[in-house]
């Protein structure tokens, strides 16, 4: 039998805290409907946005030197960033970025909290995009809401698919100008208007344009909530002067609505009118004066929301705040701290590494490969030989002949097919090369060997590769 709506009350209020987040994950979504906000970090979070979003339109059509100025060509193996060119050898530096990537976020965190999320993290950006889109098509918060109560007519169609045109027609846009990355963007928008890209390049844009739309256009918290495990573990980076979006429940409780000319203090309420507004404007939907959530995404909406009906009531500005909980607790706040130096002196070494790094790397790689096949062979002059293959990669942008010479034994001798190399620039050669050594200069049975090759016309194009010498077992 099915039980009384008195004992379901009962059972409601009963209930654990815990209860009401199990009964969450299997409840229906209701959509939300985040009201648009105009104030100071709404302006910033247009302007980081736009910068975002212009930046990853606009790089993929820049040129540099007849060529995409940032592109990752696959199948060559080159990765042209401007000037530079990378290859898979200088993988270690891809490392590096994400080093100094996951470095960056935790110490932006624990200083400024959720500021990534708010303001420049892809899901935030392209939800904005889609959200300005749907509120030029469909009206703001209330015509939006309205709209999709109306049953199904032709207007309710016709302004619906407007906006999922729009929103796909944007999403295949995206897709095309990450696929652009990897496949130089101005022949890739050519074949894609004339149906003549290539079955991969299809796909792929596609598949992001089908991500983008899903995640931007449907899912959006849902992206922050319960797929983003960022949420899940930045309590591990807060700490009691982390800078948060808090309520002062000390200054706005108790809440309740009044006129403005009504003194708050006589009635004994709060600055808190209750007037929900930092709940709408909220993407997320949470209400902020319930604390800080791990739902919060900080991006502030609801400070401008609230800073604007201070306004209006002539009430002081701050009743929501970026602010830290020491701060709200009336105690000291410390900005510069153990996690916080600790974070930036490892941050700033690595950076500072990885630039001198890229900007002092030789563009050629070589690699020294010892035949395994015998440990040494006596000629016939009675000298002792070893086989090596010498493995070179030009990695500069113009072509070079370079020198290879060997040292580390006494009187040894280097015999190769030709005095000079030449490699054409991105080419891999395989030299095979003989070390010859009088057999009264080794002085045990492995032998420290080192080889040097350099450019005929760059001294400074030279790299040095270790290599061992095997000889005769010696008493």
């Amino acid at each position: 039998m099915n039980e009384s709506a008195p004992e379901l009350d009962a059972q409601v209020k009963d209930s654990k805290p815990g209860d009401d987040i199990e009964r969450s994950l299997y409840a229906k979504r209701q959509k939300i409907y985040p009201r648009e906000v105009h104030g100071l970090f709404a302006a910033l979070r247009t302007m980081g946005v736009m910068t975002l979003l212009g930046l990853y339109y606009i790089v993929p059509w820049l040129q540099w030197d007849e060529r995409q100025a940032v592109l990752f060509d696959l199948p060559e193996r080159k990765f042209y960033i401007l000037n530079m060119v990378f290859w898979p050898q200088d993988f270690f530096y891809l490392t590096l970025l994400l080093i100094i990537s996951a470095l960056g976020l935790f110490f932006v965190t624990a200083l400024a909290g959720r500021v990534w999320c708010g303001y420049a993290c892809p899901q935030t950006v392209w939800t904005e995009a889609f959200l300005w889109i749907e509120r030029k098509v469909e009206g703001a918060r209330p015509k939006q809401m309205k709209l999709d109560k109306e049953p199904n007519s032709f207007r309710k169609t016709r302004i619906k698919a407007t906006k999922h045109f729009l929103w796909i027609t944007f999403s295949i846009f995206t897709g095309l100008t990450f696929v652009g990355y990897f496949s130089p963007m101005r022949d890739l928008a050519v074949n894609f208007l004339t149906f003549d890209n290539g079955p991969w390049e299809t796909f792929w844009i596609y598949f992001y344009a089908f991500a983008t739309y899903g995640n931007a256009g449907w899912l959006r918290e849902q992206v922050c909530l319960y797929m983003c495990p960022y949420a899940r573990f930045q309590s591990a980076m807060f700490d009691k002067d982390t800078m948060i979006i808090s309520f002062d429940a000390a200054r706005g409780l108790p809440k309740g609505p009044r006129k403005k000319s009504v003194d708050k203090k006589q009635v004994g309420l709060g600055d808190c009118i209750d007037c929900t507004i930092c709940v709408q404007v909220c993407p997320t939907g949470i209400d902020i004066r319930d604390g800080l959530q791990y739902q919060c995404i900080g991006c502030a909406a609801c400070i401008d929301a609230c800073d604007d009906v201070m306004d209006k009531m002539d009430y002081p500005r701050g009743l929501i705040r970026y602010t830290t909980e020491n701060t709200l607790l009336g105690q000291p706040k410390h900005i510069l701290r153990p996690r916080v130096i600790v974070y930036a002196l490892i941050l700033i070494g690595i950076t500072m590494g990885a630039f001198y790094s890229i900007l002092t790397r030789t563009p050629i790689a070589m690699d020294v490969i010892r035949d395994r096949n015998s440990l040494y062979r006596e000629t016939n002059d009675g000298l002792i030989e070893n086989v090596y293959i010498i493995k070179l990669l030009n990695m500069d942008k113009q072509d070079h002949t370079y020198l290879l010479s060997a040292e580390g034994i006494p009187d040894l001798v280097l015999k190769k097919d030709s005095a000079t190399i030449f490699v054409k620039s991105g080419e891999v050669i395989e030299l095979p090369v003989r070390v010859q050594v009088d057999a009264d200069n080794l002085t045990q049975r492995s032998n420290e060997l080192t080889f040097t090759l350099k450019a005929a016309d760059d001294d400074n194009l030279t790299v040095i590769e270790e290599a061992r010498f095997l000889g005769p077992t010696f008493k």
